[in-house]
């Protein structure tokens, strides 16, 4: 098929090499314009343009998708299919009616669960068995078009947001590939979303991260691993920053405040939460790189009674 991919971070590359390697002919590569990053707010490409150029795609790089002089240069190229797969702006019907088999986006969900912006975080914070990918005929409205497949994904006891991420991001372009080719055998089957059973989940925000001790502990658990590696959950200790990486949950009441210190010897931190306590395993100080509980013991001093606060 002739194909105009559009696209962005890391999560849509799998995605655009699939459709190279599988041979079809990718006539150009849609994605959001380079941004300055980091401390040094230095520009950079976003990772699907990266991958483009290495392919030697052209790529366009529209502020706004549904400015009239992109748009006619994408009814120019007339592809046949367009594949979207977390580009980042919302397409006009213009551009869903270019293509001869239409707008196809790859979604990080079983939807109807979980339109929106993160679903894959969610599912790890609402702790969900299963996740996965679905691929979809896109409608004006946000992740509301026919679903044509899905793939299901297990999640491990342990999957973090980042994990999670990379694994649907590499059954997305598995997953678009046979899409493609039952669109063009004309084997695709069309399956409208079950209105009644559908639920949106907003952008993540840092502040998320920020612990409410008085939570249970396995709400927590499910938060930090849910916002890791972005934008993590964290603490405050001392005034700074306390990253928290990894922790597990102790079924056991302790007395105490909630955020409180109730367990803490060479190789243990255990938090009282709303309900249970919370095992710190891995953590960051603020300035400071990740350390193993055992580690950070030998370098801090904490004691018993010390009390986490939120930082706001």
């Amino acid at each position: 098929m002739r194909i105009i991919f559009m696209g962005t971070p890391d999560f849509s590359v799998p995605a655009l090499k699939a459709l190279v390697e599988a041979g079809h002919e990718v006539v150009a590569v849609v994605t959001q314009p380079d941004k300055p990053k980091g401390r040094g707010k230095e520009v950079q490409m976003p990772p699907v343009k990266v991958q483009a150029l290495e392919y030697e795609i052209p790529v366009y790089q529209p502020v706004k998708a549904k400015d009239p002089e992109f748009i006619k240069i994408m009814e120019d190229l007339a592809p046949d299919a367009m594949v979207v797969a977390a580009f980042g702006q919302l397409l006009p019907k213009r551009i869903l009616d270019i293509p001869k088999y239409g707008c196809i986006n790859i979604h990080a969900s079983l939807l109807p669960r979980y339109r929106g912006a993160a679903p894959i975080q969610y599912a790890v914070i609402n702790g969900e068995k299963e996740s996965g990918i679905t691929t979809m005929m896109m409608a004006e409205a946000l992740d509301t078009g026919d679903m044509l497949d899905q793939e299901v994904v297990v999640l491990d006891p342990k999957e973090t947001g980042g994990t999670l991420h990379d694994r649907l991001s590499a059954v997305g372009g598995v997953l678009i590939v046979k899409t493609l080719k039952k669109l063009e055998e004309g084997t695709a089957v069309r399956i409208p979303q079950d209105e009644s059973r559908h639920n949106y989940v907003g952008i993540i925000k840092k502040s998320m991260g920020d612990i409410d001790w008085s939570m249970d502990a396995e709400t927590i658990e499910r938060l930090i691993r849910g916002l890791n590696p972005w934008p993590s959950a964290y603490t405050s200790w001392n005034g700074k920053v306390l990253k928290i990486w990894e922790a597990t949950v102790v079924e056991q009441d302790y007395e105490g405040i909630f955020g409180q210190a109730v367990v803490v010897d060479r190789d243990h931190l255990i938090i009282k939460t709303g309900k249970g306590g919370l095992s710190i395993r891995e953590l960051q100080l603020q300035g400071k790189k990740r350390m193993d509980i055992s580690a950070f013991l030998r370098g801090y001093q904490i004691v018993e009674g010390t009390v986490f606060e939120r930082s706001v």
